[in-house]
Protein backbone atom coordinates (compact mmCIF):
# COMPACT_ATOMS: atom_id res chain seq x y z
CA UNK A 1 0.00 0.00 0.00
CA UNK A 2 1.32 3.41 -0.99
CA UNK A 3 1.63 6.03 1.76
CA UNK A 4 -0.20 9.28 1.16
CA UNK A 5 1.84 12.45 1.31
CA UNK A 6 0.92 14.79 4.13
CA UNK A 7 -1.05 17.82 2.94
CA UNK A 8 0.96 21.03 2.82
CA UNK A 9 0.90 23.07 6.01
CA UNK A 10 -1.13 26.23 5.55
CA UNK A 11 -0.05 29.58 6.84
CA UNK A 12 -1.83 32.79 7.64
CA UNK A 13 -0.01 35.90 8.80
CA UNK A 14 -1.63 39.24 9.40
CA UNK A 15 0.51 42.23 10.25
CA UNK A 16 0.11 46.00 10.45
CA UNK A 17 2.55 48.63 9.28
CA UNK A 18 2.23 51.80 11.34
CA UNK A 19 3.63 55.01 9.92
CA UNK A 20 3.18 58.76 10.10
CA UNK A 21 3.00 60.69 6.85
CA UNK A 22 4.70 64.07 6.71
CA UNK A 23 2.85 66.11 4.08
CA UNK A 24 -0.49 66.47 2.23
CA UNK A 25 0.55 64.30 -0.76
CA UNK A 26 3.15 61.73 -0.10
CA UNK A 27 4.19 58.48 -1.78
CA UNK A 28 5.55 56.21 0.97
CA UNK A 29 7.42 53.17 -0.34
CA UNK A 30 6.37 50.18 1.77
CA UNK A 31 7.94 47.50 -0.41
CA UNK A 32 10.77 46.46 1.91
CA UNK A 33 8.51 46.26 4.98
CA UNK A 34 5.92 44.23 3.07
CA UNK A 35 8.51 41.82 1.66
CA UNK A 36 9.90 41.30 5.17
CA UNK A 37 6.44 40.23 6.39
CA UNK A 38 6.29 37.68 3.55
CA UNK A 39 9.83 36.45 4.22
CA UNK A 40 9.19 35.98 7.94
CA UNK A 41 5.85 34.25 7.29
CA UNK A 42 7.58 31.20 5.82
CA UNK A 43 4.89 30.95 3.13
CA UNK A 44 6.25 29.41 -0.06
CA UNK A 45 3.14 29.47 -2.24
CA UNK A 46 0.21 31.75 -1.67
CA UNK A 47 -1.14 35.25 -1.85
CA UNK A 48 -0.10 38.60 -0.42
CA UNK A 49 -2.67 41.35 0.18
CA UNK A 50 -1.64 44.89 1.15
CA UNK A 51 -4.55 47.10 2.24
CA UNK A 52 -4.91 50.73 3.35
CA UNK A 53 -7.10 51.08 6.42
CA UNK A 54 -8.15 54.63 5.51
CA UNK A 55 -10.52 56.40 3.11
CA UNK A 56 -8.02 59.14 2.21
CA UNK A 57 -4.90 57.01 1.75
CA UNK A 58 -4.48 54.51 -1.06
CA UNK A 59 -2.25 51.61 -2.01
CA UNK A 60 -0.71 51.74 -5.47
CA UNK A 61 1.90 49.74 -7.34
CA UNK A 62 4.18 51.83 -9.50
CA UNK A 63 7.76 52.83 -10.18
CA UNK A 64 9.80 54.71 -7.56
CA UNK A 65 10.78 57.70 -9.66
CA UNK A 66 10.58 61.31 -8.36
CA UNK A 67 9.49 62.88 -11.67
CA UNK A 68 6.70 60.32 -11.92
CA UNK A 69 5.51 61.34 -8.43
CA UNK A 70 5.28 64.93 -9.70
CA UNK A 71 3.27 63.74 -12.72
CA UNK A 72 0.89 61.79 -10.48
CA UNK A 73 0.54 64.83 -8.20
CA UNK A 74 -0.49 66.99 -11.16
CA UNK A 75 -2.90 64.34 -12.40
CA UNK A 76 -4.65 63.95 -9.04
CA UNK A 77 -4.80 67.70 -8.48
CA UNK A 78 -6.31 68.13 -11.95
CA UNK A 79 -8.98 65.50 -11.32
CA UNK A 80 -10.00 66.73 -7.85
CA UNK A 81 -8.34 70.06 -6.93
CA UNK A 82 -8.21 70.86 -3.23
CA UNK A 83 -9.59 74.38 -3.81
CA UNK A 84 -12.85 73.19 -5.44
CA UNK A 85 -16.17 73.12 -3.58
CA UNK A 86 -16.90 69.81 -1.83
CA UNK A 87 -20.09 69.29 0.14
CA UNK A 88 -18.17 66.98 2.46
CA UNK A 89 -16.13 69.95 3.67
CA UNK A 90 -19.25 71.82 4.81
CA UNK A 91 -20.61 68.73 6.57
CA UNK A 92 -17.37 68.27 8.50
CA UNK A 93 -16.68 71.81 9.63
CA UNK A 94 -14.69 70.51 12.58
CA UNK A 95 -11.91 69.36 10.23
CA UNK A 96 -8.74 71.36 10.62
CA UNK A 97 -7.99 70.83 6.95
CA UNK A 98 -10.97 70.19 4.63
CA UNK A 99 -10.47 66.89 2.81
CA UNK A 100 -13.26 66.46 0.27
CA UNK A 101 -10.64 66.49 -2.47
CA UNK A 102 -8.78 63.60 -0.80
CA UNK A 103 -11.91 61.44 -0.73
CA UNK A 104 -12.56 62.16 -4.43
CA UNK A 105 -8.94 61.48 -5.38
CA UNK A 106 -9.10 58.14 -3.57
CA UNK A 107 -11.83 57.08 -6.02
CA UNK A 108 -9.17 57.14 -8.75
CA UNK A 109 -6.78 54.88 -6.85
CA UNK A 110 -7.07 51.53 -5.10
CA UNK A 111 -7.27 50.57 -1.46
CA UNK A 112 -5.34 47.34 -1.87
CA UNK A 113 -2.92 45.35 -3.99
CA UNK A 114 -2.70 41.57 -4.32
CA UNK A 115 0.32 39.54 -5.44
CA UNK A 116 0.98 35.84 -5.91
CA UNK A 117 3.79 34.26 -3.92
CA UNK A 118 5.68 31.52 -5.79
CA UNK A 119 8.59 29.61 -4.25
CA UNK A 120 8.69 32.18 -1.45
CA UNK A 121 9.04 35.11 -3.87
CA UNK A 122 6.43 37.84 -4.30
CA UNK A 123 5.75 38.04 -8.02
CA UNK A 124 6.47 41.69 -8.79
CA UNK A 125 7.82 43.26 -11.94
CA UNK A 126 11.31 44.74 -12.13
CA UNK A 127 10.24 48.33 -11.39
CA UNK A 128 7.16 47.65 -9.28
CA UNK A 129 7.11 49.06 -5.78
CA UNK A 130 4.26 49.17 -3.25
CA UNK A 131 3.24 52.63 -2.04
CA UNK A 132 0.87 54.13 0.45
CA UNK A 133 -0.34 57.36 -1.13
CA UNK A 134 -1.29 60.03 1.38
CA UNK A 135 -4.09 62.13 -0.12
CA UNK A 136 -5.12 64.19 2.90
CA UNK A 137 -2.54 65.63 5.31
CA UNK A 138 0.25 64.45 7.60
CA UNK A 139 -1.13 61.96 10.11
CA UNK A 140 -0.72 58.44 11.51
CA UNK A 141 -1.60 55.68 9.04
CA UNK A 142 -2.01 51.92 9.19
CA UNK A 143 -1.57 49.38 6.43
CA UNK A 144 -2.73 45.78 6.76
CA UNK A 145 -0.46 43.11 5.29
CA UNK A 146 -1.90 39.60 4.96
CA UNK A 147 -0.06 36.51 3.74
CA UNK A 148 -2.06 33.35 3.07
CA UNK A 149 -0.61 30.15 1.71
CA UNK A 150 1.46 27.10 2.50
Amino acid sequence: MEALAAPPRTGFVSSKIHLHTTRPREFVDLTNEVLEVVRSSGVSSGVLVVNSMHTTASIVVNEHEPELFKDMDRFLDGMAPCDSHYGHNSVHLELEEPNGHAHCQSLLLTTSATFPIVNGVVQMGRYQRIFLVELDHARPRRVSVTVLGC
